[in-house]
């Protein structure tokens, strides 16, 4: 009779420990080629995020500048329609002109050219010819838009519109023109990146014009001449020549073992690049980051097995799960504070002119689609805005325009008000505030009716509603528009001071 086999203690100990052994090596070694295979993928993953991180950026900060640059030449439009009504003619009027168009219109660089190239700003006379690129042509075809340098180190962006059929002081006039000092466009994208991300606005050539630093090695140089021998030939010849001709790109490369990548997006219509760079180290550490806590935690996954690996599911899910929601609600507090400040007017805190073409855009929309039926348009402007800063200064202007801003929210609280211009208000009317309109508007009037009396401030409006047959919430503007100057000449005749005075 064969013998039967036991299990000793012995073997039993020896089956456990071997046991265990094995599943802690099959642990370990499944452990480490899962954090190698993280980490690779982490590393293609890096660029792949850098890069479509850097172009988004760099694609949000070049229609930040095409948006300033738009509604500059708006503003330029609407400056030469003033100086067509004024009476020009000599140089004194011309200045003065120019001086008010500056406080009215916010073009603290405009200036006007004639057929001889001469040159007129509010405060002196010069032949440009030499300065200013765009008046080497007889006739300006269009708008144009260059780069220029100010007594050799301030550089300037260049806004020129021709004027055709303009004639002053008995010259035809040729152009007028803006300088927006890149300095300001600079101020105006900065934000607190820690020293982690770079940018700069650059010429075809690679210039920097911004004078900002690019990262360590370009710092303030010229892009491609930093980056000679630094990229292969080859692709520093197909960026170079996508840079020249206004293409987006990217380029990545190292410097002392440091991976870096910049994305380049040009700005339509300037012959300028907007140039951003991150080091991926910034990226990358923060993806090692967490492939090293995964290590510490499969440690601890050994030796607790099946449940503290469940644990560790869960509190690695909660932990990105925070990450995520914090990362997500800065990005939007960032948002909605860039878009307050973009559609907040200064010196008011009401909502100014970007936030009023916004919702002109929105409802031209609405219009076309006929989906309004309540619409009506307010369009006011403060009268005696120039005599307060003439003869009282331009704080006492300021605080005009505010105790303006006041009274218009005070009274039309179910509508939305806009400053759109210097002393130019625009109130949007809908459902209640289109309802009660005829009321508020005759309180409103009696009220500024008072104000002739007691020398406080007074507001001209006109107003209009949406018609069968308007296109655009223009259409309603240009009613609104010329019902306020009937209403300003009445205010006049009523004794309320008026621009001229």
């Amino acid at each position: 009779m064969k013998k039967k086999r036991r299990i000793t203690p012995k073997v039993f100990v020896f089956t456990a420990v071997t046991g265990s052994i094995l599943i802690i090596l099959v642990l370990v070694f499944s452990t480490l080629w899962t954090f190698r295979r993280t980490e690779s993928a982490s590393n293609e993953a890096v660029s792949a995020v850098s890069e479509f991180y850097l172009e988004a950026m760099a694609d949000r900060r070049a229609r930040t500048i095409n948006n300033l640059i738009n509604s500059n030449f708006e503003q330029m439009e609407k400056a030469m329609l003033f100086v067509e009504d004024e009476d020009i003619k000599n140089q004194e009027d011309m200045r003065r002109t120019i001086g008010r168009i500056k406080s009215l219109l916010s073009l603290n660089r405009f200036a006007v050219v004639d057929s001889d190239n001469i040159v007129y700003t509010q405060y002196t006379t010069y032949t440009g010819g030499s300065r200013h690129a765009f008046l080497a042509d007889d006739i300006m075809e269009g708008r144009s838009i260059s780069t220029v340098s100010v007594y050799g180190s301030s550089r300037q962006i260049c806004l020129a519109a021709p004027t055709p059929g303009l004639r002053l002081m008995g010259k035809d006039i040729k152009a007028c023109f803006v300088q927006i000092d890149i300095k300001e466009i600079v101020d105006l994208l900065a934000f607190d990146d820690q020293g982690r991300t770079y940018f700069g606005l650059y010429s075809s050539s690679g210039e920097n014009l911004s004078d900002t630093q690019l990262g360590l090695h370009i710092a303030d140089k010229n892009l491609f001449e930093s980056l000679k021998g630094v990229v292969e030939e080859e692709a520093w010849k197909e960026n170079h020549e996508n840079f020249a001709k206004g293409v987006k790109g990217s380029i990545r490369f190292t410097i002392d073992g440091a991976e870096e990548t910049l994305c380049y997006v040009p700005v339509e219509g300037t012959e300028t690049e907007m140039v951003v760079l991150i080091r991926e180290s910034v990226i990358s550490d923060t993806i090692h980051d967490i492939s090293e806590k995964n290590m510490v935690a499969s440690r601890n996954l050994i030796l607790s097995i099946l449940i503290l690996l469940l644990l560790f599911a869960i509190l690695l899910f909660i932990e990105f799960e925070m990450m995520s929601r914090n990362k997500l609600e800065d990005e939007r507090e960032n948002s909605r504070r860039f878009h307050s400040m973009a559609n907040t007017d200064s010196l008011t805190g009401i909502r100014n002119k970007h936030a009023y073409s916004y919702n002109e855009t929105e409802l031209n929309k609405k219009i076309k689609n006929n989906e309004l039926s309540k619409l009506a348009l307010i369009v006011c402007d403060v009268n005696g805005l120039k005599l307060v800063n003439d003869t009282q200064g331009h704080a006492a202007g300021d605080k005009l325009i505010k105790d303006a801003s006041k009274m218009l929210c005070e009274h039309f609280t179910h509508g939305a008000v806009f400053r759109i211009g210097g002393d130019e208000f625009v109130v949007i009317l809908q459902e209640k505030g289109f309802d009660t309109m005829e009321e508020t508007i005759a309180a409103f009037n009696s009220k500024v009716e008072e104000h002739i009396k007691t020398k406080e401030v007074v507001i001209a409006t006109g107003y209009s509603v949406l018609k069968e047959g308007d296109d655009r919430l223009h259409d309603v503007f240009e009613r609104a528009d010329h019902m306020m100057y009937a209403r300003k000449k009445q205010l006049k005749e009523m004794g309320a001071p008026s621009r001229q005075e």
